[in-house]
C-alpha cells in the first residue's frame, strides 16, 4: 500500500469533510463563536501531536545525536517553529494556538474554559484523565482522546499519520471553506480570525502538506503492516474529525 492508495482509501471522508453542512451554518458572529470554542481543543492538540513527532524524529535529549533522516527532522523543526512562534497580523511572535484565543476573544468567544483547561494538565499522564473528568463536549473528549492515544502509541508512523492525514492534509480544504463563508459579511470582520485561517491555508497548502506525504513514505518505505496502520489511524482521524463537525453543527441549530 502506498500513498497513493492511502488517499484513494479515505477519499470518501475528505469529501464528507469538504461538504459538510458546518460550514454554511457559520453565517453570524455567534455561529463562529460557538464554533471556535469547540474547535480550539483541536489547535491545542495539535500542537502535542506536532511536539511528539518532534520528539521522536529530531533529537531533543543529551548527548546530541545525528537523526535519521535529517530532511524530516528539518521538516518538523521548520513547523515547529511556525506553529510555536510564527509572526501574528500586527508582527509579533505568537504561537497559533494563542493567535487562536486572540481571534476568539476579538469576536467575543469564551476563552476561559480552554484556558483552564490547558493550565490543569500537569503531564501527559494525566491527559485522558483530564479529558474524561472535564464538562467538555463527548465528541470534543473524543477527539482529544483519539489524539493522545495516538501519541501515547510512541510510533512515530501513526503519530505522523495523524498529523498528515488527519490534520495537515485536509485543514486547507475545510479552513477555505470557512474563510469563504466569514468572508460573505466583509472580510474585516474578524481580522485576526481571518488572518489565522489565511496563515494555515498558505502554510498547509503550499508547503507543509506535501512535505507532510515525503515524510510518511520516509517513515513507511515498503512496510505493509505500517501503511495499513497509517490507514487505520487516518481514517480515525478523519471520522472523529466529521464527528467533531457534526456536533458544532448541531450546537450551531440549537
Amino acid at each position: 500500500m502506498k500513498i497513493e492508495q492511502i488517499e484513494a482509501e479515505l477519499q470518501p471522508l475528505r469529501k464528507a469533510l469538504r461538504d459538510h453542512v458546518l460550514y454554511k451554518k457559520l453565517t453570524s458572529l455567534e455561529d463562529v463563536q460557538i464554533f471556535m470554542q469547540q474547535h480550539v481543543y483541536a489547535v491545542w492538540d495539535f500542537m502535542s501531536l506536532l511536539k511528539a513527532l518532534q520528539i521522536h524524529l529530531t533529537c531533543v535529549q543529551l548527548p546530541w545525536k545525528p537523526v535519521m533522516h535529517s530532511d524530516t527532522a528539518r521538516f518538523i523543526n521548520e513547523i515547529v517553529l511556525e506553529e510555536e512562534t510564527d509572526r501574528n497580523e500586527e508582527g509579533v511572535f505568537k504561537s497559533h494556538f494563542e493567535m487562536y484565543l486572540d481571534a476568539m476573544q476579538e469576536i467575543g468567544a469564551d476563552t476561559t474554559e480552554i484556558v483552564s483547561f490547558v493550565e490543569s494538565i500537569a503531564s501527559l499522564d494525566v491527559v485522558h484523565d483530564s479529558i474524561t473528568s472535564s464538562n467538555l463536549h463527548v465528541a470534543v473528549k473524543h477527539f482529544m482522546s483519539a489524539t493522545f492515544d495516538v501519541i501515547k502509541s510512541k510510533q512515530p508512523h501513526k503519530i505522523a499519520a495523524a498529523f498528515t492525514f488527519g490534520r495537515e492534509d485536509v485543514i486547507p480544504t475545510m479552513f477555505l471553506e470557512i474563510v469563504e463563508r466569514t468572508a460573505k459579511e466583509g472580510t474585516n470582520e474578524y481580522p485576526k480570525l481571518n488572518y489565522y485561517l489565511k496563515r494555515h491555508i498558505e502554510l498547509d497548502g503550499d508547503e507543509h502538506g506535501p512535505l507532510a506525504l515525503r515524510m510518511m513514505q520516509a517513515l513507511c518505505g515498503d512496510d505493509t503492516k505500517k501503511w495499513n496502520e497509517v490507514l487505520a489511524v487516518s481514517k480515525n482521524a478523519l471520522e472523529q474529525r466529521i464527528a467533531l463537525w457534526d456536533a458544532i453543527a448541531e450546537q450551531i441549530s440549537k
